[in-house]
C-alpha cells in the first residue's frame, strides 16, 4: 500500500476489480490448494472478503514477504496440514495460473528446499538492467536449473542465455520455518536480494523455466499495461 511510485497499488482498479483480487483469481485458477491473502491492511482484507476470498491480517513491521507469509501461515493453518507454501506477490495480476503451478515441479525432488521461476531474457536492455534480477544456475534437466546465485549484475559471462528471475517462491514448510529464523546474510544485504540468505545458509533452490515474465505493476505506466493485457485477454 505504501509503494512510492504507485501508492495504494493493491487496490488499483483493473477492469472494475482491485488488482489484489485479480491476483487472488490467478492463484485460485492454479488449483494448488487454499489461497490466502496475507496483508497488514484492513482495506485490502475488506476487498478480498467482498470477492469471497480469505485474507489474514498480519503485523505491519515485517522485514520481508517471507516473514509475512510465515505469520499468515501460522494463523491460517495452525494444524500444520499444508507442507508446501507458494508465495505469490500481490502486484502480478497478469501471471498465468500455469506459471504459478509450474513452481511446484522442482519440489518433487526431495533434495530441493525452495523452488522458484525464471524466463530467458529476450530484450537486450534487460541484460544490463540492475532492476532485472538474474539467476545463475546449472541446468539439471529440461526447463530446470539448480540455482547457484542471484544477482543484479549481468551474469553469467560468455555465450548463452541469461535468465530473468521471477519472484514467486514455493517453500517446503520446514524450509520456510528455517529461512525466517536466519539473520540477513552478507550477500543478501549487498545485492538486496532476500533469496541469497537461503543459498548462503546452504539451502537448495531450484528454478523452473517458463516462457514469459509476468508484468509486475510498479508504476502508473505498468498499471495501464496491465489493464490493456487483461482487457485483451492475453498475458
Amino acid at each position: 500500500m505504501a509503494a512510492t511510485r504507485l501508492p495504494g497499488k493493491p487496490l488499483a482498479d483493473i477492469g472494475g476489480e482491485p488488482m489484489i483480487v485479480h491476483v487472488l483469481r490467478r492463484a485460485q485458477e492454479a488449483g494448488l490448494g487454499p489461497v490466502v491473502v496475507a496483508t497488514d491492511s484492513t482495506a485490502i482484507a475488506a476487498v478480498v472478503d467482498k470477492a469471497n476470498g480469505r485474507a489474514v491480517l498480519t503485523r505491519s513491521d515485517h522485514a520481508s514477504g517471507s516473514d509475512r507469509i510465515f505469520e499468515a501461515l501460522s494463523k491460517a493453518d495452525p494444524g500444520r496440514r499444508a507442507q508446501i507454501i507458494v508465495n505469490l506477490q500481490g502486484d502480478l495480476p497478469t501471471i498465468a495460473p500455469q506459471a504459478v503451478a509450474a513452481a511446484l515441479a522442482p519440489l518433487a525432488d526431495a533434495a530441493v528446499d525452495i523452488a522458484t521461476l525464471a524466463a530467458a531474457i529476450k530484450v537486450e536492455a534487460e541484460r544490463t538492467n540492475p532492476n532485472v534480477v538474474k539467476v545463475v544456475g546449472t541446468p539439471i534437466g529440461p526447463s530446470r536449473l539448480r540455482a547457484l546465485y542471484f544477482t543484479r549484475a549481468t551474469a553469467p559471462w560468455g555465450e548463452g542465455p541469461l535468465y530473468h528471475h521471477i519472484g514467486l517462491y514455493a517453500y517446503r514448510r520446514s524450509a520456510l520455518e528455517r529461512f525466517v529464523g536466519l539473520p540477513p546474510s552478507p550477500l543478501e544485504q549487498r545485492e538486496k536480494l532476500e533469496q541469497l540468505r537461503a543459498l548462503e545458509a546452504g539451502m537448495r533452490i531450484d528454478v523452473a523455466i517458463v516462457d514469459t515474465v509476468p508484468l509486475g505493476v510498479d508504476t502508473p505506466e505498468d498499471l495501464h499495461k496491465a489493464r490493456e493485457i487483461l482487457r485483451s485477454g492475453t498475458s
